[in-house]
């Protein structure tokens, strides 16, 4: 490779651009009129009728800031004083001042995309050169030592392999939103330590994630991070539950989610590791790590990923995120503390009144069939029985009141006690009815395969509502 000319004429091209191959003839002019040194990004014998250094490294281009082939640059003294790049006749005349120059080529032809900018090079490059910007810290990794192994002996892993945080693939990653890498989104408990885009990127990559999957698991780690969801608690419980995370809108199709047959269940990158990510943030971030801080008795399979897109093109209702304030054609996240899913089977029913009962007696259920007040709940309502309530002309409105009002259970059949089980509730003042959800406290979600009558349900933490976690539904930002 060449140096640099302090002055002179500097072209950077590659074979595999129709416009440079158009504009060799002109190069070839060029370099019989002044001084004009060519690099070349990709073909080492392109152009063949002119003198060139081939750019293999991409180093020269990355030093030069290319982005578009061909690319045309002055320099005096060392230093750029004029570019152009694609072709354009009359641009290139006026900078070389070669008045008849390209005279029989068309007027206008566009570029193509610089090498040294592609998607896995240009990361690359800024690795190479020390200019990534990126400020966590780094972890050396000794020359004997497997890295997924390493990465198991750290304790970053929760207990599955992950992909190793490159810097390079962290960059990658980042380019999956245009948001400053050093931004703080909060602090994530239980060590209340700070969140940047960053460390969400890092803990992205290590689940599996793609970079456009990323302003997806930023609006979830946001979501988890406000005061009304309780991470704290829903971490430091000794119940069952996990972020559940629910996605909404058109972000949804973009990244190839999941949202019909086996919507909650593995085989598919953007719903599995979404999930994962928030999941892995929890724990490297703010150190949540179970049989430490997070007490869970049991605990669930969704504590290493717990995330659902909803199926709104097949849905006869409002999305949930639009019945949460969302706007139509919006993307958004909704986290709830939820547990493992409880089947909703019937495939007897023919009527909503007797659908809505079955989903009901189901809910009734939830926690204990004598826990009154309840958690929260999601229902995933399957195809088939989303099928029964759109052919009787049942809005979600009239689902959600029907749900609330066939779960209520007399105060006196929840007492201590009663039908030979010590639990109960001495809450409800006896001979009224007692309230399992509290308003707001349902939230239908439509989801599933076409064949199948089998809706589920999402229980909630038992201190959800205003004293515990509460859902939050936080649009997407890209």
């Amino acid at each position: 490779m060449t140096q640099l000319p302090d002055t002179g004429w500097v072209a950077v091209v590659k074979r595999d651009c129709p416009t440079c191959e158009l504009t060799e003839s002109v190069l070839a002019t060029l370099a019989q009129a002044t001084s004009l040194t060519v690099y070349t990004q990709d073909d080492p014998t392109f152009p063949e009728s002119v003198p060139h250094d081939y750019d293999g490294s991409l180093d020269v281009s990355h030093g030069l800031k290319i982005e578009v082939v061909p690319t045309l640059l002055r320099r005096e003294n060392g230093q750029e004083v004029a570019r152009t790049y694609g072709w354009d006749k009359a641009e290139w005349q006026k900078l070389t001042g070669l008045a008849t120059l390209g005279a029989d080529l068309p007027d206008l032809r566009p570029g193509c995309g610089a090498k040294n900018i592609e998607p896995g090079v240009i990361e690359d490059l800024l690795v190479r050169h020390g200019e990534t910007g990126l400020q966590a810290r780094k972890v050396e990794i000794g020359s004997g030592e497997d890295e997924i192994e390493a990465m198991f002996d750290r304790g970053w892993s929760d207990g599955l392999p992950v992909v190793p945080p490159t810097e390079a693939r962290v960059l990658r990653m980042l380019s999956g939103t245009a948001r400053d890498p050093q931004e703080v989104i909060g602090k994530v408990p239980s060590d209340l330590a700070d969140c940047t885009v960053e460390k969400v990127a890092i803990n992205a990559v290590m689940a599996g994630c793609k970079p456009e999957y990323l302003p997806v698991v930023l609006a979830a780690v946001e979501a988890v991070l406000e005061e009304p969801f309780a991470m704290h608690g829903v971490l430091a419980t000794t119940m069952y539950v996990s972020p559940v995370v629910v996605v909404n809108g058109p972000i949804r199709r973009h990244i190839g989610m999941n949202m019909k047959g086996n919507a909650l269940g593995q085989g598919f990158r953007a719903n599995n590791t979404i999930g994962r990510a928030l999941q892995l943030v929890i724990r490297n971030v703010g150190g949540g790590r179970p049989q430490e801080v997070d007490r869970a008795t049991l605990g669930n399979p969704g504590k290493l990923s717990y995330c659902i897109a909803e199926d709104e093109e097949g849905s006869c209702w409002e999305s949930l995120a639009t019945e949460r304030g969302v706007p139509e054609g919006k993307s958004a996240v909704t986290v709830f503390a939820g547990y493992g899913l409880q089947g909703v089977v019937d495939q007897k029913s023919r009527t909503p009144e007797s659908l809505a009962q079955s989903f009901a007696e189901s809910l009734k259920a939830l926690q204990h069939t004598k826990l009154y007040p309840g958690a929260d709940a999601i229902v995933v309502v399957c195809p088939e029985h989303e099928r029964t309530f759109r052919e009787a002309g049942w809005s979600k409105a009239k689902l959600y009141e029907e749900l609330h009002a066939r779960t209520q259970r007399l105060a006196d059949e929840i007492r201590p006690g009663t039908g030979g089980i010590a639990e109960g509730t001495t809450a409800f003042a006896d001979g009224t009815m007692a309230k399992k959800f509290r308003d707001g406290g349902i939230m239908i979600v439509r989801a599933g395969g076409g064949a199948g009558m089998f809706s589920g349900i999402i229980g909630g933490w038992s201190a959800s509502g205003e004293k515990g976690s509460s859902p939050v539904t936080r649009e997407i930002r890209l």
